[in-house]
């Protein structure tokens, strides 16, 4: 039996095509191996990010390290890098086998003909997702839409994942269905564009009527919602976190920013005002209590000068994110921003990028300050149950000396009592 190993950059969408990708390996009789296996693995795949020069570089640096540690293993890149620059994956010493995002369809038939093996599917056929899919994780992404049409002036998405496409409600309730019997205890909604969930089904449903779909005819004990644009948000989505979806709809709102000026989110093309913004955060704490806000800031985009990064110091200041990701603008081949002729110099953009991190450190210790003494369900995922994750989005550790029942995919209401030396908090 043929042994696979997959290894998963970037977004939750690539989560969600690394777990479809695990279930389809093991349906085909390969071996998917474990993160704590010691096992040396036939194929090693690397599901690849390309959304900054950064990504393009730890996806090398992942795929030549592999080489070297499995000298004989069949190396292969998948994902929005070789989607992007198939010709520059393909020349890597490391790489022998590449195929996009396109091509991800085909990767076990091209695997299994690489490896000289026969393919011999499970007698239980594609209605089983064996847990094994989860790799190792007690959560899964569900894809229930990919591709966008907005085309931000910066953002590769749109070419490596192409126009926005909708999977249907019956699809999306039967995967959840089955994630249940493989033993998941949380799925993670993922698309590029979340809140454009339906339009292109042409049936009338949105993501408001898919999420009820999803509560009223599944079990699953926990949902969470990866990603929602400022306008996405209104009274009539949030009525569903506080009836009939509390306590399964994690109150966690990834909501992303870009940047706090109203001139460079014009100029990213983006779909609403800082101020707009700012509403719909206060929209969100006054509707749910206690909730997670992150977010996405990107420093230093062309022509942002320093007016405009305190107008993002301003604004994250006043969001009072739980978390934020921020990161250098990085100019991205395929984008109308990699054009423009007022590029900031990478020392600008460090700098500016170091403010707003410390400003996001900051809020999202308050946050976990204030957490402190509440009793919330973690769901817990780490080795032998240790580690886990609270329904608005912390990160938590277990000091028992005890190995819980059950472990992996155990959730229970636990007292958040400290916060240790790495942010992390302690119950």
């Amino acid at each position: 039996m043929a042994t696979v190993e997959i290894e998963t950059h970037g977004c939750k969408l690539n989560t969600a095509d690394s777990q479809q990708l695990a279930a389809e390996f093991l349906r085909a009789g390969f071996s998917v191996r474990d993160r704590y296996d010691a096992a040396t693995p036939d194929v090693f795949i690397l599901n690849s990010c390309t959304v900054t020069h950064v990504a393009d570089k730890k996806a090398r640096q992942s795929i030549s390290a592999a080489k070297r540690r499995y000298p004989n293993a069949l190396t292969v890149m998948t994902g929005c890098y070789p989607e992007r620059a198939a010709d520059e994956t393909a020349s890597l010493h490391s790489v022998d086998l590449v195929l996009g995002n396109a091509r991800k369809p085909e990767l076990v038939e091209t695997v299994a003909r690489r490896l000289r093996v026969d393919l011999t599917p499970c007698a239980d056929g594609r209605d089983v997702i064996p847990p094994a899919a989860l790799l190792g994780r007690t959560r899964a992404s569900v894809k229930i839409q990919e591709g966008c049409d907005q085309i931000c002036a910066y953002c590769i998405v749109p070419r490596v994942r192409g126009r926005e496409r909708s999977v249907s409600v019956d699809e999306i309730v039967d995967h959840v269905r089955r994630l249940e019997v493989a033993g998941c205890r949380e799925v993670v909604f993922t698309g590029t564009q979340l809140g454009h969930y339906g339009f292109d089904l042409n049936t009338g449903v949105d993501l408001t009527r898919l999420l009820r779909s999803v509560l009223a005819k599944t079990e699953i004990p926990r949902i969470r919602v990866s990603s929602l644009q400022p306008p996405e948000i209104d009274n009539r989505l949030l009525d569903l976190w506080v009836a009939e979806g509390d306590g399964r709809l994690c109150p966690h709102f990834h909501m992303p920013l870009q940047s706090g000026s109203d001139v460079i989110l014009r100029r990213m093309r983006r779909t609403y005002k800082s101020d707009e913004y700012l509403q719909k955060v206060e929209l969100l704490r006054a509707r749910i209590t206690g909730c997670g806000i992150t977010t996405d800031v990107i420093a230093g985009f062309p022509g942002e000068t320093d007016a405009d990064h305190e107008k993002s110091v301003s604004v994250m200041r006043a969001a009072e994110f739980s978390d934020a990701h921020v990161f250098p603008y990085s100019a991205r081949p395929g984008t109308s921003a990699n054009h423009f002729d007022d590029q900031l110099d990478p020392a600008t953009k460090a700098e500016r990028a170091a403010v707003l991190r410390d400003i996001s450190d900051r809020s999202a210790s308050r946050f976990r300050d204030a957490m402190l003494g509440e009793i919330r369900p973690v769901l817990w995922e780490g080795h032998r149950g240790k580690a886990g994750l609270t329904d608005n989005y912390l990160k938590v550790r277990s000091e028992s000396v005890d190995e819980r029942d059950g472990g992996d995919g155990l959730i229970e209401e636990v007292e958040l009592r400290r916060i240790d030396a790495d942010g992390v908090v302690v119950v």
